[in-house]
């Protein structure tokens, strides 16, 4: 007999599936709002200001649901995660994406998704369907022809290149510690902790960050509130909340929509008409996050034959 799935699984279904999509709008928008910030904050700067704004908003909402502290069980991945995904990452990232050119940094970066998967799999034992695989490539060739069309020409140094990929290491890496870490804690707690541990360790930026906010113009200092409120605070606890409710692989899969989705608001906020290559670009990533969350629909159990019905059940029976 078919099993057909209740309803309180198929709504968690749904709200995770939500939460994925919440957090891939919003780390999408937080690439228009670097683009200000950034002009303005130098990368370690930009990280620290970022993780405080959203340290403080995650430390209130959870005052106010009195979430208390993790259980010890869940420390070494929150402090794991803390370190190299909200510290170490962003930092990389801001500096290395100011030394080579946007393709270059989508051929680097977007390896993350693929380190999460090969991580996942050795470390956590999360499955690797064909569908995934086949998935996975074809939105990094998307996201490749994003960056490559989007490039402005510039240049790309051997440290630029060396940064991305050591950011794209730190992520995926971040992302396996951190699925353990919520099988004992909520998101809302792997969430507001590790960012508290990212905050605390770009805490010697704390000068450059105190200097260049005395200089900075109000709309660069707005966009960096901005992406530590719900690119980071918000962003990550959606992301928390999905990524405990499926494998390390699929999750890291889905970010491959964002770059299709910074195309999209690049157009819309920015008024930056996306080329046919970018657009086909964008569309790649979007079907292949399709594909690899799409699952093989179960195949019907063939009608028993007119006059087979007895011999079939005493071979069923054996």
């Amino acid at each position: 007999m078919m099993n057909v799935p209740s309803r309180p699984s198929s709504r968690a279904g749904l709200l995770a599936a939500g939460a994925a999509a919440v957090t891939v709008v919003l780390w999408a928008s937080a690439f228009v709002s670097i683009r200000s910030a950034g002009a303005a904050y130098s990368p370690g700067a930009l990280a620290l200001g970022r993780l405080l704004a959203g340290a403080l908003t995650l430390g209130a909402i959870s005052l106010l649901r009195r979430e208390g502290l993790p259980p010890r069980a869940a420390w070494p991945g929150i402090l794991i995660s803390g370190l190299l995904w909200f510290g170490f990452y962003m930092v990389a990232l801001n500096w290395g994406e100011q030394q080579v050119d946007a393709g270059t940094a989508a051929l680097v970066v977007n390896i993350g998704p693929v380190l999460i998967a090969l991580l996942g799999a050795r470390l956590l034992g999360d499955a690797m369907p064909p569908r995934l695989l086949a998935g996975m490539a074809v939105s990094f060739a998307g996201a490749v022809t994003v960056g490559l069309s989007m490039s402005g020409g510039g240049g790309s140094s051997v440290l630029g290149v060396v940064l991305c990929l050591l950011a794209a290491v730190a992520y995926a890496a971040g992302v396996v510690a951190q699925k353990p870490a919520l099988s004992t804690a909520s998101p809302l707690q792997v969430t507001t902790y590790g960012c508290l541990v990212g905050a605390v360790a770009c805490l010697p930026f704390a000068g450059q960050l105190a200097g260049e906010a005395a200089h900075a113009p109000l709309a660069a200092t707005l966009n960096m509130v901005y992406l530590g409120v719900f690119p980071t605070a918000l962003a990550f606890t959606t992301w928390a909340y999905a990524l405990s409710r499926t494998t390390a692989s699929r999750m890291g899969a889905t970010t491959y929509a964002v770059p299709a989705l910074v195309v999209l608001m690049s157009w819309l906020a920015l008024g930056e008409v996306p080329g046919v290559l970018t657009l086909a670009g964008g569309g790649l990533c979007l079907a292949g996050v399709a594909v690899s969350r799409s699952r093989p629909r179960a195949v019907a159990a063939p009608a028993p034959r007119e006059g087979a019905g007895e011999p079939d059940r005493a071979r069923d029976a054996v």
